[in-house]
């Protein structure tokens, strides 16, 4: 079985070597060095990513990453490249899966359309798409949960899903490439190749939501 989650964080690591650590991301102020940095602490230092749930440990989180990302460039991709400690469950393929394929896949995107020169997204093989949609199926009503207006996602050849029931606005559906509808639901609305069916109004307010997790 093919290993997206793999597959991305490799292809991220190449595009971090690409552009290098001083790179925009489209998590700004964020630079790539910030993006590796917080990449590696997610997965080794638990202790310190609470930080990004608990604001009282925020503080601490930050330091962390400023000091990380003063790492040597080529050093600290390496360590985004090797990934989790042996102890990690995301050392087991499903749970990498499971747990990393969008991670990595929304943020190589991340560096991806900042770059100058960006035209359009990728071309993903249709087993990847349909990994991604999966995701929209299992997590969306999740990442709509502060969505101001009802959601409905259509994919063509994928499916189609109601995320969020209408609310005191109405309900916009949005048409898209599973890819694509992920980073709109992660909160990338701005990038993301989406076509939005709805008031003009309501369109507007979820464009400008906070999505995601």
């Amino acid at each position: 079985m093919t290993s997206y989650a793999r597959s991305e964080r490799n292809a991220l690591c190449d595009t971090f070597l690409r552009v290098g650590p001083s790179a925009a991301t489209l998590c700004s102020p964020w630079t790539t060095a910030d993006l590796a940095a917080h990449l590696v602490i997610r997965e080794s230092r638990p202790d310190l990513a609470i930080g990004i749930l608990i604001p009282q440990l925020t503080r601490r989180l930050d330091e962390a990453m400023v000091a990380l990302a003063a790492t040597p460039w080529a050093e600290l991709v390496d360590q985004v490249r090797q990934g989790p400690p042996a102890w990690a469950p995301t050392r087991l393929g499903l749970v990498d899966e499971r747990t990393n394929m969008v991670e990595f896949f929304v943020h190589h995107e991340d560096v991806l359309r900042t770059e100058a020169g960006y035209a359009e997204p990728r071309a993903l093989g249709q087993a990847h798409e349909q990994a991604l949609w999966r995701t929209v199926s299992l997590m969306g009503r999740l990442l709509a949960r502060k969505a101001p207006t009802g959601v409905v996602v259509v994919a063509e050849g994928f499916g189609r899903a109601a995320l969020k029931g209408p609310v005191r606005r109405g309900t916009v559906v949005l048409h898209g490439r599973p890819g694509e509808l992920v980073l709109f639901l992660y909160g990338r609305q701005r990038v993301a190749d989406v076509a939005l069916e709805g008031s003009p109004a309501d369109v507007s307010a979820l464009c400008s939501a906070s999505l995601g997790i």
